[in-house]
């Protein structure tokens, strides 16, 4: 069975078809080519179910989206829904690292504390939709470290890690895939895709 991921992040797609393999091996997750919606929601539940509403109106299948970033406590929840452009239009991840970090500089640790979101949309070609939420806690590290993931992977320090702590950015792929906010949010999502 196929259902197509409302995105053209490549990354994404690998990731959900990965975690989707771990609990529906019958589902192929597919990339969507087609155009990208103005996400002009104001919440991650609002933008994921704007994505997914276009993937399956331009192609007829049932559609997963996700919408998600890194919501910081001391900035009052910020970057949320504008993680991916906190730097500016491009989505530069590294630019967008860098502007967060610089604006905690200052903040000690018990302060750092932030949680990864993501929300993921499910609509069907027959209208029904829902939408689940993931969240994965944290803190902010003092400055980058580690080549894995992506966005702001390399300056997320997960809560309950046992030993010495690491960024995603330092996880496996593996690591970070049975504990990631997409895996959450991808877990309340299985019953749903019983509808598929």
């Amino acid at each position: 069975m196929k259902v197509v991921l409302a995105t053209h992040n490549a990354h994404k797609v690998a990731e959900f078809g990965q975690i989707a393999a771990a609990t529906r091996p019958d589902l192929e997750v597919v990339g969507y080519d087609g155009p990208e919606p103005v996400e002009d929601g104001v919440t991650f539940e609002e933008n994921a179910l704007i994505k997914a509403r276009a993937a399956a109106a331009h192609t007829g299948l049932a559609a997963l989206a996700d919408d998600s970033g890194i919501a910081v406590d001391v900035l009052g929840g910020a970057p949320g829904v504008f993680s991916a452009y906190w730097a500016g239009q491009r989505k530069d991840d590294a630019a967008n690292r860098d502007l967060l970090l610089d604006q905690l500089r200052d903040i000690a640790d018990p302060h750092r504390a932030a949680h990864y979101v993501s929300v993921i949309a499910l609509v069907l070609p027959d209208g029904r939709e829902w939408t689940v939420r993931g969240e994965w806690p944290g803190r902010l590290a003092h400055e980058a470290a580690g080549d894995g993931g992506f966005g702001y992977d390399p300056v997320f320090v997960p809560d309950g890690q046992a030993g010495a702590e690491r960024t995603v950015g330092q996880f496996t792929a593996e690591e970070k895939q049975a504990q990631s906010h997409r895996a959450r949010a991808f877990v309340a999502l299985v019953p749903l895709l019983a509808a598929l």
